[in-house]
């Protein structure tokens, strides 16, 4: 092969590397936009549930107050409606962390393979970025899998919660009246840290979109050095 068809096939190869880098980086962006769009919904959803839990608690103390059975019953409903639409949530939720940690997986293999080939084909600048972004996709992986753990554990929680509720579904007695609030509260307990949980993820999704950000900027003026 000729030095000039040499050329021609580096710059073939070259061009689909550039072309497939730019469509991950592409999908990479719209993925940030979406996931700090979900964040964004579900602060809505937990703080909206927060206060409907706030408000049980405020009805079910006085129709306790009252001693109105029909008041109680009423909160009692309400509270299963609610409980019964938070599992529902959580499970939702529990499968989306679920897949954000599968797909920063990927990532980070993928990010790894790039490493070894530039460090292979001696492109010092790129496998110094490739090490920083390798780190930056650790990272984003720990506090995926950090995010699955902390669902599935609220979802443990109001499960729980929600077989001791049927239980004492119907009692009126001090000592149930009792444990049920402690529940209410407990469900309160949940919603708080799963808000501050919320706008942690969503600083961690646009910090994250920041960084997709400044390495498609790298990866094309690499492009330009390369050309």
């Amino acid at each position: 092969m000729n030095r000039i068809s040499s050329a021609l096939v580096a710059a073939l190869l070259f061009a689909g590397g550039a072309q497939a880098q730019e469509r991950r980086n592409y999908t990479e962006r719209a993925q940030d936009r979406h996931e700090v769009r979900q964040d964004r919904r579900e602060i809505r959803d937990d703080r909206r549930d927060l206060e409907d839990l706030k408000s049980v608690l405020s009805r079910f103390d006085h129709a306790w107050a009252r001693r109105s059975a029909r008041e109680m019953d009423a909160v009692e409903s309400t509270l299963r409606r609610l409980l019964w639409a938070e599992l529902a949530e959580s499970r939702a939720e529990l499968a989306s962390d679920m897949s954000e940690s599968r797909r920063s997986q990927r990532e980070l293999r993928a990010e790894q393979w790039e490493a070894r080939d530039d460090a292979a084909w001696g492109r010092r600048r790129a496998a110094s970025n490739d090490r920083r972004d390798v780190r930056d996709d650790r990272r984003d992986l720990r506090d995926d899998r950090r995010d699955v753990r902390a669902e599935a554990a609220s979802l443990r929680t109001r499960q729980a919660i929600a077989r001791e509720l049927a239980e004492l579904e119907g009692r009126r007695r001090d000592g149930a009246l009792h444990r049920k609030r402690d529940l209410i509260v407990e469900l309160i307990q949940v919603g708080e840290r799963e808000l501050r949980e919320g706008h942690q993820e969503l600083r961690e999704d646009r910090r994250e979109q920041r960084e997709d950000r400044r390495e498609t900027r790298e990866d094309r003026r690499d492009g330009w050095r390369r050309g």
